[in-house]
């Protein structure tokens, strides 16, 4: 097993006492959640990402300035930091291109990801589609999963007051925006 997740299941059996999640755990093992990236290109985007980036999300999630002021356990800070990019397992298909090295002028295959969905749910809905299979959601988790994605979510762009009365509601929701992008722009943006 890789370190990160060994790390992701201690987190996951340390802090998650919910009925189902060593099912989940088990389900998961069958998935390519462990070794997918994060993205194809944005951040993230090699072999182990996701559960790299789930952890990066659970540790700033878990920081002080993010707990501050929100009235949720230990336990829905792990879920919604650990599980909210879940739809992205299965998604990424591994293949080869070719690519010019500009020293030497040779070809080589490089190793790259392509979208391949085949369960075309949305993004955050389809994270607590999965979630929920094994595990009940709070209402707080469920929303801040749904709309971790905040302006970027497909549906939000669409215009609307959804994610805004969601973050305006649920304060976990926007903590996990706050710490998702942080992940993602900050300590992963060299990756």
């Amino acid at each position: 097993m890789s370190e990160y997740k060994d790390r992701f299941i201690k987190i996951c059996r340390d802090k998650i006492t919910r009925e189902g999640i060593e099912s989940m755990l088990d389900w998961l093992n069958t998935t390519d959640f462990y070794t997918a990236p994060a993205s194809t290109r944005f951040h993230y985007s090699f072999r182990e990402g996701l559960v790299r980036h789930s952890l990066n999300v659970y540790d700033v999630l878990s920081t002080q300035k993010y707990v501050d002021n929100i009235e949720e356990s230990e336990e829905s800070i792990a879920i919604v930091a650990l599980f909210h990019d879940l739809c992205k397992s299965g998604f990424y298909k591994e293949s080869t291109r070719n690519l010019k090295n500009d020293v030497t002028g040779e070809w080589t295959k490089v190793p790259y990801y392509s979208v391949e969905d085949k369960f075309p749910f949305g993004h955050g809905e389809k994270s607590v589609f999965l979630i929920e299979r094994y595990i009940r959601l709070r209402t707080a988790e469920a929303i801040a999963i749904r709309w971790h994605m905040g302006g970027f979510d497909e549906s939000a762009k669409m215009g609307g007051y959804t994610t805004s009365n969601a973050f305006e509601k649920y304060p976990l929701a926007v903590k996990l925006h706050l710490a998702d992008l942080e992940a993602t722009y900050l300590l992963e943006r060299d990756n």
